[in-house]
């Protein structure tokens, strides 16, 4: 009784209540916030306190910034939505129109962005497979695949980089989460996101060798985690892959989507590639390390004369939970 008091004194506030409604909209830095109510940093950031306190608003730091988002768990997201369904839609329309402005701003950001860095991108894209066919593959095997039963709970994009597959997998999943250790892409993947008002997906600041999430065995872990086209960067994969397995449920299943063996030495010069692809025994090697079962594998060959690189996809599952543990 007494949490549920606490939560609705900080949700009672005026400004409160326009935090909150529009952090259920969108994720949003300290200074973006204080650009859309109008007050001072101070005033926000005590109401933010107040929010944060109560469960209903939770803040993460990525690098010199703070980001707010409204709880999409628990007890806080369930007095959060039903807060939003009796507000007056009247009363947040000035709200929205600077969110608007505040959206606009950071999408030209990430253009920006993107743009100066695209024709690499492209580059590299063009050496291998079409990636609809790379994203058809993926999708079959988290979503439509026969062993894929069931709508996905907890989805974890590591290393999300522009969000795309967080775009392909949220509409599928209760809840999506992208990790990245670069404040520029997590730009782009928040403008994506927002773009295609993905409302169940989320991102943020993380490195693959030490994810910010309990473990998963606790009850609040993934079901399904995608490393895709990210282990090739890493000097440790196996490491990666042994702390994804450490953060999915049991029985959760974990999907890499990566390069086979190739020659291409330019991608390590030039585009910061830290291995040159991986074989089957490499990856199962991995698995068999982090106390995961492979689960099959899938590969998607070069069609074109320039096409160069063999993309593989492999998937393994987390030993489930025995009769006794369920119980």
């Amino acid at each position: 009784m007494d949490r549920l008091v606490s939560m609705l004194r900080a949700a009672g506030d005026p400004t409160r209540l326009r935090l909150l409604l529009l952090l259920r909209q969108a994720e949003l830095t300290v200074s973006e916030l204080i650009e859309i109510v109008g007050q001072s940093q101070p005033r926000v950031s005590r109401h933010l306190k107040l929010l944060g306190e109560a469960g209903l608003v939770e803040r993460f730091k990525e690098g010199s910034w703070v980001f707010c988002r409204a709880a999409d768990r628990g007890t806080g997201a369930e007095l959060g939505a039903a807060i939003a369904a009796l507000a007056d839609p009247s009363l947040q329309e000035s709200d929205k129109a600077r969110l608007a402005h505040v959206r606009a701003a950071r999408a030209d950001a990430a253009a920006s962005y993107f743009k100066s860095n695209a024709a690499e991108w492209e580059r590299i894209r063009a050496l291998h497979a079409p990636e609809k066919d790379v994203e058809a593959a993926i999708a079959r095997r988290l979503i439509t695949d026969e062993r894929a039963t069931g709508k996905i709970e907890n989805f974890l994009d590591a290393g999300t980089g522009t969000g795309r597959m967080l775009e392909l997998i949220a509409p599928h999943a209760r809840r999506a989460v992208g990790i990245d250790v670069s404040p520029d892409m997590l730009a782009i993947a928040r403008d994506r996101l927002l773009r295609g008002n993905v409302q169940n997906a989320q991102v943020r600041l993380g490195d693959t060798y030490r994810m910010p999430f309990p473990n998963g065995a606790a009850g609040t872990g993934f079901d399904v985690v995608l490393f895709h086209q990210v282990l090739h960067y890493l000097d440790d994969p196996g490491t990666a892959v042994a702390e994804a397995a450490r953060v999915m449920t049991p029985g959760g299943r974990l999907l890499i989507a990566d390069f086979a063996p190739h020659k291409e030495e330019f991608l390590r010069d030039e585009f910061a590639h830290r291995r040159l692809g991986f074989s089957d025994r490499e990856v199962e090697s991995w698995f068999a390390g982090a106390g995961l079962a492979a689960a099959g594998s899938e590969t998607i060959a070069p069609t074109g004369d320039n096409e160069k690189l063999t993309v593989k996809l492999w998937l393994a599952t987390a030993k489930a939970k025995s009769k006794k543990e369920a119980a």
